[in-house]
């Protein structure tokens, strides 16, 4: 397994560090808080008591902030490693010179039993709710097999050393305590060896033999006390994923279970209590390793909502799509609309960085919190009004309270469409008049017109299709170049991704010849190996130093426009190429390096998945099964 390497600390370190490759990672989620297992065994990413909460396993950001391994002690490299078919459950079978065995990991989910109202949730929880423990047990298949447990939590990213201590009679249970932070529970049919911060065991097994880890946090009643009771919580898990992926409208086709995949990974990336879904399950994976282009994802974007509402509606699960639409009426009641919120709609989302952490790869500075949710970014209004509209196009009537907000929304953007924004990019250089900001500023006047006639508001619906317009003939006059091609801001000669969105939003017919020309020159003058760049850093004052990838967003709005513009083949070919380059367990991390294949940036990552959703279904609609 390739392995990247970094100093601790911004100079030369006594000590190298070894990070996996980001793509190596494995996700587990229940829907409340996720986990990043590297392909060794060791979960060294998980946050508590809520995703978006402080690590307790940081290890992914600094190899000194937490681990928990459950594995062979002197075998690093696994044989196979796959999710359970259906399911975020992991399995990772391991050969040793001794024998062979398999380990499952699963963050455990289960029916929901109770009657009364959950007080930490705004949506009703559905069937099966999470139970609030990491479940890991090993099977020994043939031979003998050592098995080792050594976990060392970290809690407050790294900065806070709990206590083991036994809790019971014997050496199987253990908690873990520290002021102010979560307390966990550790309970195995290992005999558990306790030392300050470290719990960690050693047995070896033979055919037949089973062995378990459990992990806890405030779920007493919920406990594993017996390997029987482990495998029974991994087999509800398995079932409530199978369960939830049941009822999908998925094509009979080679890439259907790229979708499955994707839909499964967007389900785990949502917070059942809110209704929201994240970005990222991860905070500060670098853009590029050793460079300063870290965020922190671990929230829901408003510009995420429109594609999130037609990927979820098109797979057929209509009542997520209803609880993530809910989770947005709720974060934008809360005061003026911002372009993103915490996973419970959280408005405040003050960055800081955290300078004890030597970030991946020597990646810093590490951030929590983002920056740019205070930023103006124009596209926001568009993207939300575009989410209203697959909504209501699909469920109901628009009663009074969510009709207020529209105008608020439609108005809102007709207030602001001329004036400079960041941009889609949230860049942190000046404001500027982004050709796509305008466009999406369209799309809301455009969708508002549309609601208004459907509710035979002529007022309206004829002032909102009136400044439509309007904007429509400004995009047209200043942000096209000399050649008939959309570019990046008026004014400017360079190239931006976010001008697919002119043919996928329907900003302008699939005919038109700038649309065609702009999908073009960006397949032909911002790709690298075939994949595609968001902007030219060398071209764009974003405000940061340094290079990126191809993001694999924009590649796979790429597929969509050329589907779109009857460019089947060209669209098919580049969607076999992005699938190809899926991690070893179908995830995708923000960006691609395109010369190497290797991801970067935070994973996995949500628009990714959405956007391979809307190209994957179109390439299909086209006919073409393959390059």
């Amino acid at each position: 397994m390739a392995l990247l390497t970094a100093a601790r600390g911004s100079g030369a370190a006594s000590a190298a560090s070894e990070f996996p490759p980001i793509a190596e990672y494995a996700f587990l989620s229940d829907c409340e808080r996720t986990a990043l297992v590297a392909a060794d065994g060791s979960v060294e990413w998980m946050c508590l008591p809520r995703a978006d909460s402080p690590s307790v396993f940081g290890r992914l950001l600094d190899r000194s902030a937490g681990f928990f391994r459950f594995g062979p002690p002197h075998t690093h490299v696994p044989t196979q490693r796959r999710y359970l078919p259906g399911t975020l459950v992991l399995e990772t079978t391991w050969y040793t010179t001794t024998g062979w065995m398999f380990v499952r990991d699963a963050l455990v989910m289960g029916p929901w039993a109770g009657d009364a109202r959950l007080p930490d949730h705004r949506r009703p929880p559905n069937d099966f709710t999470a139970h609030g423990m990491l479940v890991r047990t090993a099977t020994c298949i043939e031979g003998q097999v050592d098995i080792g447990l050594d976990c060392m939590p970290l809690f407050d990213y790294g900065q806070t050393s709990g206590l083991w201590s036994y809790a019971g009679d014997d050496y199987g249970l253990a908690t873990c305590r520290a002021d102010g932070q979560p307390e966990l529970t550790l309970r195995s049919n290992m005999r558990l060896g306790l030392g300050g911060a470290r719990a960690i065991a050693r047995t070896t097994l033979r055919p037949g033999d089973v062995v378990y880890a459990a992990l806890d946090w405030g779920h007493p009643d919920l406990a594993v006390g017996t390997v029987d009771e482990a495998q029974r919580e991994l087999a509800g898990t398995i079932g409530a994923w199978r369960d939830w992926i049941k009822p999908a409208h998925m094509p009979d086709h080679p890439w259907r279970p790229y979708l499955e995949r994707s839909a499964l990974t967007l389900k785990g990336l949502s917070y059942a209590p809110s209704g929201a879904i994240m970005a990222a399950s991860t905070t500060s994976l670098p853009e590029a390793p050793g460079g300063e282009r870290n965020w922190d994802y671990r929230f829901t974007w408003i510009r995420d909502s429109a594609f999130m509402l037609s990927a979820l509606f098109e797979l057929g699960f209509d009542w997520e799509a209803f609880q993530y639409f809910e989770f947005m009426m709720d974060a934008v009641a809360g005061g003026p609309l911002q372009i993103m919120y915490g996973i419970d709609a959280e408005r405040d989302l003050t960055e800081r960085t955290l300078d004890h952490l030597s970030g991946y790869a020597g990646s810093r500075p590490v951030r929590v919190g983002n920056g740019a949710y205070n930023q103006r970014q124009h596209d926001v209004w568009g993207m939300a009004m575009e989410a209203v509209q697959l909504h209501f196009g699909r469920s109901s009537e628009i009663g009074p309270v969510a009709w207020k907000m529209v105008i608020a929304l439609v108005e809102n953007a007709l207030k602001v469409w001329q004036d400079p924004d960041r941009g889609i990019w949230e860049i942190r250089g000046d404001p500027l008049h982004f050709t796509v900001s305008k466009v999406m500023c369209w799309v809301a006047a455009d969708r508002g017109a549309t609601l208004a006639a459907g509710r035979a508001d002529d007022k309206l619906a004829a002032k909102w299709r009136l400044a439509a317009d309007k904007i429509h003939a400004d995009v047209c006059a200043n942000g096209v170049d000399d050649r008939g091609v959309f570019v990046q801001h008026y004014g400017a000669q360079a190239l931006d991704a976010s001008a697919l969105l002119i043919p996928i939003m329907g900003f302008l017919p699939p005919d038109d010849d700038r649309v065609r020309a702009t999908v073009l020159a960006i397949a032909d003058e911002l790709t690298t190996d075939g994949l595609v760049l968001r902007y030219r850093a060398d071209k764009t004052d974003d405000g940061l130093t340094g290079t990126e990838g191809t993001f694999t967003i924009c590649s796979f709005w790429l597929v969509s426009a050329l589907a779109i513009i009857g460019e089947t083949d060209r669209a098919t070919a580049l969607c076999a190429k992005l699938l190809s380059l899926a991690s070893p367990l179908q995830l995708y991390a923000e960006e691609i390096e395109a010369a190497s294949g290797r991801h970067l940036g935070n994973f996995p990552q949500a628009f990714t998945h959405l956007a391979l959703i809307d190209a994957v279904l179109r390439v299909i609609a086209s006919g073409r099964t393959g390059p």
